[in-house]
């Protein structure tokens, strides 16, 4: 890291470098201890986070107490014993939440998030608070991509993906308003998930749009994340099997795609013929036309939303503001009106009617997870155009690692598919993380 050039991570000798799945086999059968595995994650923090900066709080004494409490109870969940990174801005009672503001010094919820307390309630422990980008918006934290110091994680939930890719956890929450799981985890080299809106709970949760917010997971792999969404989801853990058949693929060049640097574009039209000759069925169906605008609709819904949900920050901290949000979000925001906003609503529901029908025949669509390898600089967080319409569709989305560009910084492949479907995209992403893991 300090040499500032682009690397692979090594995997840590130690418990810190194994998947949740590995971990808690081992701990089955007694090769291993939460103590250990939570103490290895510690450690590798203690040796790289002054250089990758992925934690807003670390309650390190808290997470020991809980690991050797986990070895002295026989195994009550699907987590039991797995540390946890949390994004911060969502609650974890008795730790601190700052939002990455300084309006929010000394702010110690009493009470979990929902999402927090199902992870306890599967065994899980809370290691501590990942970095945000200011209230999940587009001013930047500290934390930088563990690749290559001198290029962003992406945003916001920066801390988390980067945690979890440098081997400091295994997984972590974060959040999607615009594309803020997919793009750190395309950027880092992880795989990010977000559910099909509404399936995860967002109580504790600091709310930016309540129509386009939604809560997220970061992962090394599939079979990892499945297990998390299990337990957010709150049911019986039943594990997708691989597909039977080949996939149905629709590759899609979105409207933005010549927004794409070349390299990004030609490495997901590589892994779309990789899975064509696979087997699997490729089609090349275009968006129709009345998707062109799409990106007004997300923009106009999110500020008109964002503008009222921080108007206590506003009134109460203006000068502890960032002119990104303040500008960006807020003033924009306020100048939209009620008339313009439930347009937006309504034709955002009409592109969710039409992309159900285009999805018909099809099981998931192969398109880009960001729009370039990870960006040089801390200032900007990256484009989230390719992540964006997915959120505003309601649609779940899932990125894999696919290689690196030419730059030596991971690149990622996303799959999106059918709203109330994620089992289904997680049956497809086993098969093509597969396939391109081989390819």
């Amino acid at each position: 890291m300090k040499n500032n050039a682009a690397t692979s991570i090594t995997p840590p000798p130690s418990a810190a470098g194994l998947s949740v799945v590995e971990a808690l086999n081992a701990m089955s059968h007694g090769t291993l201890t939460s103590e250990a595995l939570v103490s290895a994650c510690l450690e590798r923090i203690e040796r790289r986070d002054g250089d990758v900066r992925a934690w807003a709080y670390l309650d390190r004494e808290q997470a020991l107490a809980q690991a050797r409490q986990a070895d002295r109870s026989a195994a009550n969940g699907l987590l039991h014993g797995i540390p946890v990174g949390v994004k911060d801005i969502i609650d974890v009672g008795g730790m601190r939440t700052g939002f990455n503001s300084p309006a929010y010094p000394h702010y110690f919820p009493a009470m979990d998030a929902g999402s927090v307390a199902l992870i306890r309630n599967a065994g899980g422990i809370i290691l501590g608070k990942t970095v945000t980008t200011e209230f999940a918006n587009r001013e930047p934290g500290p934390t930088m991509n563990p690749h290559d110091g001198r290029r962003t994680p992406g945003g916001s939930s920066s801390g988390s993906a980067a945690a979890v890719a440098d081997y400091q956890v295994p997984l972590a929450l974060g959040t999607q308003t615009s594309g803020s799981v997919i793009r750190p985890a395309g950027y880092c080299g992880i795989v990010g998930y977000k559910p099909t809106f509404g399936e995860f709970t967002r109580v504790g949760v600091k709310q930016q749009s309540g129509s386009l917010d939604t809560l997220g997971l970061c992962a090394r792999n599939v079979r990892d994340a499945e297990l998390l969404r299990t337990v957010i989801i709150g049911t019986d853990y039943r594990p997708v099997p691989m597909p039977e058949g080949p996939l149905r693929i629709a590759f899609c060049r979105p409207p933005e795609w010549e927004q794409a640097d070349p390299a990004v574009r030609r490495r997901a039209e590589e892994c779309a013929a990789l899975l064509a000759k696979a087997g699997h069925h490729l089609s090349e169906p275009a968006l129709p036309e009345c998707f062109n605008g799409w990106l007004r609709l997300h923009s106009t819904i999110a500020n008109f939303e964002s503008a009222r949900n921080l108007a206590f920050e506003k009134t109460a901290h203006r000068q502890q503001l960032s002119a990104k949000l303040y500008q960006g979000r807020i003033r924009d925001g306020e100048n939209i009106t009620l008339e313009q906003y439930i347009a937006a609503q309504r034709e955002a529901e009409t592109l969710r009617a039409t992309i159900h029908q285009y999805l018909e025949g099809i099981d998931i669509i192969l398109t880009l997870s960001t729009a370039n390898e990870a960006p040089i600089g801390l200032d900007d967080t990256g484009s989230a155009v390719f992540n964006s319409l997915w959120t505003l569709l309601y649609t779940p989305c899932l990125t894999l690692p696919a290689g690196v560009g030419p730059s030596g910084l991971p690149l990622g492949i996303q799959l999106v598919g059918r709203r109330f479907k994620d089992e289904a995209l997680f049956a497809a992403a086993l098969a093509v993380e597969a396939q391109i893991t081989e390819g």
